[in-house]
């Protein structure tokens, strides 16, 4: 159990139990995550579905991976809906049931229905600013795709743009695909 407003330190916050409340690790405490809803889940399985078959051979793609980075010269343990790293970043060789120990190449946060587009933008930035070159923020009511490079562009996708970046070669996706895989058109 967590007390709320505790500071604890890093060591402590990846020693603590699994359970059923996820936790982020921003400015020294325990965060609890929004907890998700229907579409956030639909929307989660299906971007995993799609993408899985994609990074097959080239890296990782996970939910609710805790990922070890610094914000603002601090610790920070985010734990993004999804992360992808590549083999590159992270061997394939590693094994280990811990927190992603290196930057990933792509964070995807998808907005759930107590969230703002711009706090998860802010958290984008944050992203940015420890190293990771990409974020995606999903939205089920506009049924779009916002990507984030951490240059300060950004594009929106929605239904049937598709949506290639170098930094993911050959992943060729489009906003319609993720929300017909997630049952939600």
């Amino acid at each position: 159990m967590v007390s709320a407003g505790a500071k604890i330190t890093l060591q402590e916050f990846l020693a603590l139990p699994e359970g059923d409340v996820t936790y982020e690790f921003v400015d020294g405490q325990a965060v609890p995550k929004v907890s998700p809803k229907a579409f956030h889940s639909a929307l989660q399985a299906a971007l995993i579905v799609l993408m899985r078959a994609w990074c097959k051979g080239k890296g990782r793609i996970y939910p609710e991976w805790a990922v070890i980075l610094e914000r603002q010269g601090q610790a920070w343990v985010p734990v993004p809906d999804l992360t992808y790293i590549s083999y590159e970043r992270l061997p394939k060789s590693w094994k280990r049931n811990e927190a992603c120990p290196a930057i990933p190449e792509l964070v995807i946060e998808i907005i759930s229905p107590d969230q703002s587009l711009k706090e998860l933008e802010d958290k984008a930035k944050d992203y940015f600013a420890a190293g990771v070159p990409r974020a995606w923020i999903v939205n089920p009511e506009s049924m779009s795709i916002k990507v984030f490079s951490s240059d300060g562009a950004s594009q929106l996708y929605t239904d049937t743009m598709l949506m290639v970046d170098a930094l993911l070669p050959a992943l060729e996706i489009t906003p319609r695909q993720v929300f017909e895989e997630a049952e939600l058109t």
